[in-house]
């Protein structure tokens, strides 16, 4: 597929409600949140005129004239150019797991199928999967059983969930884990329908799945000779 992306926003805590709005306005309900500290020094703090703050880190599924509408509000209203005020960002999506989780991951997007043409040649992709709260062990164990190795979880919040009953036909819980896995690109398919048929919407993980490529890796080499 092409013309879908994840779309990651760092700000600062403080201003997370109000990213979270400019994404509904613009059709965004599908929202995870974190949250996170940043890591520059005190020498480019000085220097920006910033402070060290708490951070939000908000992820969702978009496509790319949903994309064009919301980098146009967070410019112009967010004012997400002045330095401190975050940063916006785009990964392209290579396959999501399942019809029911592409409508409800998109929620009304327009958005017309292609020819298939991002990135084919990737050797490793990252699978990502959103899953209920304490359902990780569940996932990695269907993850393993096709080849995989470890993955790494991140604790996130999530909004317009509610909607998830009208896309996916099952109410899912607002805490999920975000669990991510670097495979090789021919073993993707298998990882994620295992992760589909003994962790998804039908047990009570009610995961998602869906994939980004990955360009290049390093560590990764005992996998390489296999």
């Amino acid at each position: 597929m092409s013309e879908i992306y994840l779309l990651t926003t760092v700000t600062k805590r403080a201003l997370g409600r109000r990213f979270l709005s400019c994404y509904e306005h613009n059709g965004l309900s599908a929202v995870l949140c974190t949250l996170a500290k940043g890591t520059a020094t005190s020498e480019i703090l000085d220097c920006l005129g910033l402070e060290m703050t708490e951070k939000a880190v908000m992820m969702a599924v978009i496509t790319e004239e949903t994309w064009k509408d919301v980098k146009r509000d967070m410019e112009d209203s967010l004012r997400i150019d002045v330095p401190g005020t975050g940063i916006a960002f785009l990964v392209p999506v290579s396959s999501i797991g399942g019809g029911k989780v592409f409508r409800f991951l998109l929620d009304g997007q327009t958005y017309e199928r292609e020819e298939e043409n991002v990135m084919k040649s990737t050797k490793y992709e990252l699978i990502v999967v959103i899953a209920n709260h304490g359902y990780s062990e569940e996932v990695m164990e269907a993850a393993r059983a096709q080849g995989a190795g470890g993955g790494t979880v991140i604790h996130a919040k999530g909004t317009g969930l509610e909607k998830a009953e009208k896309f996916l036909g099952v109410s899912i819980a607002d805490e999920k884990e975000m669990i991510f896995i670097v495979a090789k690109t021919e073993m993707k398919n298998a990882i994620m329908r295992s992760i589909m048929e003994n962790a998804g919407l039908e047990s009570r993980a009610r995961s998602v799945v869906f994939s980004l490529p990955v360009t290049d890796t390093a560590g990764l080499r005992l996998q390489d000779i296999q």
